[in-house]
């Protein structure tokens, strides 16, 4: 997910993206143990992509407790 998408959203939208993303890379993690997994490169990108979004997260609470 790009930062321009996730800077739109409000608090509650990167919480909940940030959620949907930890689901979505406890499940990679499942199919890696299982070796299901084909494409070993979503388990780094998915793990980005809860950084950016949790990066993000944290700049919008501050911002909102100034």
């Amino acid at each position: 997910m790009k930062t321009s998408e996730l800077r739109t959203k409000d608090v509650a939208g990167l919480e909940k993206e940030v959620g949907d993303l930890l689901k979505a890379h406890f499940g990679l993690r499942m199919q890696k143990a299982t070796q299901q997994l084909s494409n070993h490169t979503q388990l780094g990108n998915t793990r980005r992509d809860i950084a950016r979004a949790k990066t993000i997260l944290a700049e919008k609470k501050k911002a909102a407790a100034k």
